[in-house]
């Protein structure tokens, strides 16, 4: 089907979001399934429909009736930090083998959002939710596609965000010695990435998508230091202290540093060898690197 019907759960969120807008665009009828509705900015020039429904994903009546008629869903919910009584086991196992379960009694296509280096013995439980919904996902639905996207980056992003905000500092405190090896991914990559997905009818597959060059943390923060023409020292900061400081940070409604975010940042997050990639897509990805270099 060159235009399948598709649910999105998770529409109204930073990829969903662009990933409806990419559906559309192509021709695609797509219904929006999330708890609160959000602005999603179809094109003018789309051939296909949005509709949004309301959905809490923790509610089995809810996932069904968002997939009423649908050919194809995408799982994009995602939950960073634990707050209002939802957990990382809620969002990404329960909530991840719901909808893989019903998809599946219902023979519809699912791509699944999981992460790059997902580990279900990480020190994370974020990490460790999100690995486990992937098994849980494969165990339900054998033919879903599991994506693998590295930290995501594009407008009013947080990654790249941060990045600009720390090259306004005196002193730039780094994660360690800033030698963790990253490959953020452009969010917009990822979009046309999984509607190449479902147009291919894949089925089955694991695919880990990381943006154009891996680059070294420090890397990075010397290129956003570049952009704004400033040259602060760059003070390594021991991994345990940043643990400590976000355990502080933690009290906080919305605090801008998690300790899972700290123990992410412990491990090389780049895509694996021999894995299906942005390549087996025929998408070239974009470079943090030469965005950050971009003077604003």
């Amino acid at each position: 089907m060159t235009h399948p019907r598709v649910t999105v759960f998770g529409g109204t969120g930073f990829l969903g979001r662009r990933l409806v807008e990419r559906l559309a665009h192509a021709g695609s009828e797509v219904i929006v399934a999330a708890r609160h509705a959000g602005e999603v900015a179809v094109p003018e020039d789309a051939s296909g429909t949005v509709v949004f429904r309301r959905a809490d994903v923790r509610n089995a009546d809810d996932v069904a009736a968002a997939l009423e008629g649908a050919d194809a869903a995408v799982n994009a919910v995602s939950l960073y930090i634990e707050r209002g009584g939802l957990t990382f086991e809620d969002i990404h196992v329960e909530a991840a083998t719901r909808i893989a379960r019903q998809t599946a009694d219902a023979d519809i296509r699912l791509v699944h959002v999981s992460g790059l280096g997902v580990d279900v013995d990480s020190d994370s439980a974020y990490v460790r939710a999100r690995a486990a919904g992937e098994n849980a996902v494969r165990q339900a639905h054998p033919d879903a596609v599991v994506i693998r996207p590295s930290v995501l980056f594009g407008p009013d992003d947080a990654f790249a965000s941060s990045l600009r905000m720390l090259a306004r500092l005196p002193v730039v405190p780094l994660f360690g010695h800033g030698d963790t090896r990253l490959q953020p991914v452009h969010v917009d990559d990822v979009a046309e990435g999984v509607a190449r997905l479902l147009e291919r009818g894949m089925t089955g597959a694991t695919v880990e998508l990381g943006g154009h060059g891996v680059h070294r943390y420090r890397e990075l923060v010397q290129a956003a230091l570049d952009a704004a023409g400033r040259h602060p020292p760059l003070v390594p900061v021991p991994f345990a202290l940043w643990r400590a400081l976000s355990t502080l940070l933690s009290i906080l409604p919305n605090p801008p540093l998690t300790r899972d975010q700290v123990i992410l940042l412990e491990k090389d997050n780049i895509v694996g060898e021999g894995a299906k990639t942005f390549a087996t897509l025929g998408i070239e990805p974009k470079d943090l690197l030469r965005v950050l270099t971009q003077r604003r």
